[in-house]
């Protein structure tokens, strides 16, 4: 991948078959990246970059700036998040069968057999996460299927580094990010979308932002809602 230095800034430069240059700052430290046409010059791209300079600065900032979760240690009064709602820990050892209850739209608990381990504890809530999140995704695919007018053969949850999603256009496979069951059912609701538009368009091109601004005319306010959300320590962005 090239890379251009511009104000001690460094900005991944990828080119591709398109016909604009766009350029996007990523969470959670403001990674830069241009996406420019193959024809473009390099002296073209340090000059549009010096352009956008204070855009990227400010942008940068408000990353540094996103509320930030220390390390969770899985115990009382601990603040833990679903569905964008925060809730505060309660741990509950029992000699039974894990479990996590919600109560009172205020506390998570946790169920767990004594001596449990921070690692188990971490285990249990992401399992759980995983399952409430499988629980919302196929009535969305499904609305969004009818409306967009693509079929998506399969869709997955994992824990990913770098995005929020990803599509496998070949296979019509979406990939989507366990860390979105911590968000609002609209922000799901948008990456979801996001996604199933690349079944239309693959690049993030002006096509697809067309497509976008179609479809789901708000995703830019979900798109700042969601990236204004508190992150986890090792959480990034979209």
């Amino acid at each position: 991948m090239e890379q251009i230095t511009i104000s001690d800034i460094k900005i991944d430069v990828i080119r591709k078959d398109i016909k604009n240059i766009h350029l996007g700052v990523y969470p959670p430290l403001g990674r830069v990246r241009i996406a420019a046409p193959l024809n473009v010059s390099d002296d073209a791209i340090r000059l549009f970059a010096i352009s956008k300079l204070s855009w990227i600065k400010r942008h940068q900032r408000k990353f540094a700036e996103q509320e930030r979760m220390t390390p969770r240690e899985y115990k009382d009064r601990e603040s833990h998040y679903f569905q964008g709602r925060r809730y505060l820990m309660n741990v509950i050892e029992t000699d039974a069968t894990p479990r996590i209850v919600l109560r009172n739209k205020a506390y998570i608990e946790l169920y767990v057999r004594p001596g449990t381990l921070v690692e188990k504890r971490h285990q249990i809530l992401n399992e759980w996460y995983r399952g409430e999140l499988k629980k919302q995704i196929p009535a969305i695919i499904e609305k969004w299927e009818r409306i967009i007018g693509v079929k998506v053969n399969d869709w997955r949850v994992k824990q990913m580094k770098t995005k929020w999603g990803s599509c496998i256009i070949e296979k019509k496979r979406i990939w989507l990010n366990l860390e979105l069951a911590k968000k609002p059912v609209v922000c799901l609701e948008y990456i979801i979308v996001h996604e199933m538009i690349h079944l239309l368009e693959r690049h993030h091109n002006d096509r697809f932002l067309n497509y976008m601004d179609h479809y789901l005319p708000n995703w830019r306010q979900l798109k700042a809602q969601l990236n204004s959300l508190p992150v986890s320590h090792a959480e990034w962005g979209y």
